[in-house]
């Protein structure tokens, strides 16, 4: 006889109470942390890198733009979500990264999403380096395109995977500055790679935007990379133009083609209209101040080279991220949360988040941290480190 299916409304979700034990052991439950608007401690865990999030001109840009087009985008980008200010920092945007076009979305893992499904299909490979953000992985997921895991910065393995491939397209996608461990990959040999075997290239360009360059054009326009027809790439405006969104940026016909292929833009509500002013004004707060990015590398040197010094095992800083490794998933939440209350607050990273499996606290740099800031840090880091 079949069971009776018939119970108790609350046992539908019991299966969820073992679930939540077995991560709580494995220390690797999360919580929300609800800041306020003036938050009491030195924030070294966002990603406000150039500092541009409470500047005097970035928040009056949103607030004119909240006055003149309301709080919302109100549709779609294909039907009323497009506004002047959105059209005007897709230009801007082009212009300062040297690619012919751009595409705002709601947000970067949109963007990323909307990359990848727009550009792979079944019967594409997908080359992805092994570090690759998580926007990016269920983007292969959506496409149905075949996935190959590449040793992390290897060009070298990307080649003997391009080189033996059977599909006929192609698209190797990596990040320009890793977000755990804040390195960069050598975009130069990985697009001379792509070239030699007839694939295109997806970078991910969210922690290079703004940090990376002379003028913080970003990690592909530093490589030598910037309109090149066979390169795409994707970037988020909630890091170093202190805002929320995303963009696809890259040849027009690339471009075009994301914006009539990519569910995650043709099916979204466009971004609120005050977040695109936000952006917009960033970017030219930092083209009118073209020295925020070295000051942004310069305090990652700093923090890295002096938490070395201690014998703490850091990253080298190659642009704003600085990982310090913690000995397991529960020790360095502690650690973290020992920060916090003594007034520093840092990242947290563990299982699922770092692909290597290792748990670290990173800390992030930003243009407007002072001295006196960085001191604390560097003493609030060291006095609670697990090691």
């Amino acid at each position: 006889m079949e069971a009776d299916r018939h119970s108790d409304p609350g046992d539908v979700f019991a299966w969820i109470d073992d679930s939540t034990r077995r991560r709580d052991r494995a220390g690797l439950t999360r919580r929300v942390q609800v800041r306020g608007a003036r938050p009491d401690v030195i924030d070294f865990g966002g990603n406000d890198y150039l500092g541009l999030t409470r500047h005097p001109r970035v928040v009056q840009a949103v607030a004119d733009a909240s006055l003149t087009w309301g709080a919302g985008s109100t549709g779609s980008r294909l039907a009323t979500g497009t506004t002047e200010v959105h059209a005007e920092l897709e230009r801007e945007l082009a212009e300062f990264s040297g690619a012919e076009a751009a595409l705002v979305f709601s947000s970067g893992y949109l963007a990323n999403l909307g990359a990848v499904t727009a550009l792979a299909r079944p019967g594409t490979l997908i080359a992805s380096d092994a570090f690759n953000h998580a926007s990016l992985i269920d983007g292969y997921r959506l496409s149905g395109a075949d996935v190959v895991d590449i040793a992390h910065a290897d060009p070298q393995a990307l080649e003997r995977v391009l080189a033996e491939r059977e599909q006929q397209r192609a698209l190797a996608v990596t990040e320009s500055v890793f977000s755990v461990d804040g390195d960069l990959v050598d975009l130069a040999a990985v697009l001379d790679v792509c070239r030699r075997q007839g694939a295109g290239l997806l970078v991910d360009d969210a922690h290079g935007l703004g940090v990376i360059g002379e003028r913080g054009e970003g990690a592909v326009a530093a490589a030598g990379l910037a309109g090149s027809p066979d390169v795409v790439t994707t970037i988020t405006l909630s890091k170093s133009l202190g805002a929320q969104g995303g963009a696809v940026i890259g040849p027009r016909r690339v471009i075009d083609h994301v914006m009539n292929m990519a569910r995650s833009f043709l099916f979204d509500t466009g971004l609120a209209p005050a977040s695109a002013a936000g952006a917009l004004e960033a970017l030219r707060v930092l083209r009118a101040e073209p020295d925020r990015p070295a000051r942004t590398r310069a305090v990652a040197a700093t923090l890295a080279e002096r938490l070395a010094a201690t014998g703490l095992p850091v990253t080298e800083a190659q642009a704003a991220v600085v990982s310090v490794r913690g000995p397991s998933a529960a020790q360095t939440a502690k650690w973290a949360a020992d920060c916090l209350a003594d007034g520093v607050k840092v990242a947290c990273f563990r299982p699922p988040s770092v692909p290597d499996r290792f748990s670290r606290i990173r800390l992030t740099s930003r243009a407007d941290l002072t001295e006196s800031e960085i001191d604390r840090a560097i003493d609030v880091v060291v006095k609670h480190s697990p090691w």
